[in-house]
Order: C-alpha cells, then structure tokens, then sequence
C-alpha cells in the first residue's frame, strides 16, 4: 500500500515498495510510510524540496497528520470512495508502475485472460486504497468495534504455535491489508514484533509508529533487527516477516516463485532453524463474500533441521514462498504486483524489465 503513496509523495518512478518487515535487506525499504503519500501532489514535492529540512519536515508532519485524521474520521464508505479516486488516479497516470504490475502477471499466470490479468492489477489499486482508509482509522478501532469489520480464521494454528514456547515466526507479505493484520492480531490480546526501517522524518517515524504499537505490538528497528528477532523467539515472542519482496545476494537465495527464481531473504529460515521457533503463514485479506477483513492463519510450515545447513535453509525459504504464493494465487488482486520481485537474476540471466 506504501508504494501508492509514495509514488504521489516523491514521484519516484521505482517499483520497489517499501517494507515494514524483511528479514534481510535489499528489498523494501519501509512501508512504515504507509499514510504518508496521499497527502501531497506533485507540486507540492517541488516547492518542499526549496524549503530548509527542518521546516520541510514539520511542514511535512502536519499535513500527513492533518490529512490522516480528516480521512481516519470520514465515514468508511466515503472514505474508501476518496482512496479509490486516488487509486484510480495513480493507476493511470503513472504508466510504468502498471506497467510492472502488467508484466509480472504476464509472467506469473500466463494461462490467465489478458482481461482478467488487468482486472486483478485493478484490483490491487482498489485495495492499496482501502488499506489505507484503514491506516488512517486504526486509532479508533476497539476490540468491540471491530467485530463487524475484522474477525480471525485459523486462530488455533497460532494458539497451538505459541504453545511450544519457543517464539512463533509469521511469513506474511504485501497481500491484503498487511498494516491491519498485526494491529489487529495485537487488538485481540496477541501483541507482536515488527521489523522497521526508521522513516527519515522522526516526528513521521513516532507517529506511525505510536498508531502501530497502540495495543502492544513493537517495534524491532532494522538496523539492529538481527539481535532483537533472536531476543524475541527466545523469550516466546511472535514476530512478523514479510518475505515477497526482491532482495540481492548475500541476504537472498533462488527460490522459485510462480515458477520463476526469485531472489528471496533467508534470515526467516536462518532464526527458525536456530531457535526452533514455530512458522506459519498469516495474512489479513478482504472477503468480498462476508464484507470483513479476515486474519487468516495457516498451518504450521516445517523448516527442515539435517546436518546440511545449507540445504536445510533453502529448502525452508522455498517451503515458506511456496506458502505465500499458495495465498496469492487464493486471492490474486490482492498482492502488489507493481513491485519488480523478480528484478535481481541468477548470474547469466538477462533481466526482466
């Protein structure tokens, strides 16, 4: 959802998203941003980058959380009915993220109708949207409130995983609304850790944060994320990983994805192995069926333990995008396509945009 404001914020012509929570670096640099892009045209980019950093960075807080509590306490409906302009706005004027977004479903569903492929890349600007009408109200949300809206599936996987004391690891990516899904999980009595690239904008870093760790979640800051996930698993934690994003070697493996090498972090891999802490898949997706966002959580996914270490951690970084793809091919306009996955090639391999 980021990578629709961003592209407003800073008119940056990149695909790449940013992310919340990696284990690695190289892919996405911080979806913490999240609320930020909507809140300024371009010619406001223009005229900030003039001013002094400090005023442009006040001035930017501001309008950020001025324009966030505006959106946060409209009626959902009309709020979603705004985001979706926006969406829609982006979705043409930006002409090489769609087409990104149109080259990787080439891609990866090859079989499906060029007609279908472009309503799922719609789909996903509908939903970056949406995501963010619920960034903006997740301070009003109560665990009474939410009943309506959001509910959990699969809750027992997580329950059982947490049983085994040994900290409880999360795959997760960038499909459906991955900002609500552990702020949700925390409403509900299950605070857990998040991975962060802290935002250049401090004030914009401690407001972002402050809605995410409203219930107890926190945060483990990137530069030092290594130490904390360790500390985390150890004492029983739960921390979230999101591992769909491209990364570069020597953080990033080959794995396949959509049947396609994908350079994917390890470090997920790496700690399960190491601490024996549980792994299953959690994602928060919209039903259109029942009209709510449901946390869902899957199996437990088993990280190979041999003697070959190597082998063992590939193998688990493949169990674990296998699992991600498995959700994405479930609920396909919801995963951020416009973000170039396959852009790092194995030695030899000619790129792909």
């Amino acid at each position: 959802m980021y990578a629709l404001w961003r592209i407003i914020l800073f008119r940056q012509s990149s695909t790449e998203p940013a992310g919340r929570i990696q284990a690695g670096r190289g892919g996405l640099k911080d979806e913490a941003a999240l609320f930020v892009c909507v809140l300024r045209v371009r010619a406001w980019v223009r005229l900030n980058w003039c001013l002094p950093k400090s005023m442009r960075e006040r001035l930017e807080y501001w309008l950020v959380v001025s324009a966030a509590r505006v959106l946060g306490w409209m009626p959902r409906g009309v709020a979603r009915l705004w985001a979706g302009l926006l969406a829609f706005t982006v979705y043409w004027v930006f002409g090489r993220l769609r087409r990104v977004g149109e080259r990787n479903l080439e891609m990866a569903l090859p079989n499906v109708p060029a007609p279908e492929r472009n309503r799922i890349l719609r789909g996903v600007y509908t939903h970056l949207g949406w995501q963010l009408v619920e960034f903006c109200r997740m301070t009003r949300y109560t665990p009474e409130n939410s009943r309506d809206w959001m509910r959990t599936e699969g809750l027992e996987h997580y329950v059982a995983a947490q049983a085994r004391g040994k900290g409880v690891l999360v795959i997760t990516g960038h499909l459906g609304a991955w900002e609500l899904s552990s702020f949700y999980h925390s409403l509900k009595g299950y605070p857990m850790g998040m991975v962060i690239r802290r935002l250049d904008n401090r004030r914009l870093d401690a407001f972002v944060n402050g809605i995410r760790c409203l219930h107890g979640n926190y945060v483990l800051h990137k530069d030092d994320f290594g130490r904390g996930l360790l500390t985390a698993m150890r004492s029983g934690g739960t921390v979230g990983i999101l591992m769909d994003t491209n990364m570069t070697p020597p953080q990033g493996e080959f794995v396949k994805f959509f049947g396609i090498p994908a350079c994917t972090a390890t470090g997920l891999a790496h700690v399960a192995r190491k601490t024996g802490a549980a792994v299953l898949p959690g994602f928060m997706l919209w039903e259109p069926s029942k009209k709510r966002y449901v946390l869902h959580f899957g199996p437990e996914v088993e990280i190979p333990h041999t003697d070959d270490v190597a082998s063992d951690i590939l193998a688990g970084t493949q169990l674990c995008t296998s699992a991600i793809e498995s959700w994405i091919r479930l609920y396909p306009d919801q995963w951020l396509w416009i973000h170039r996955r396959w852009k790092t090639r194995p030695a030899g391999e000619p790129p792909l945009y």
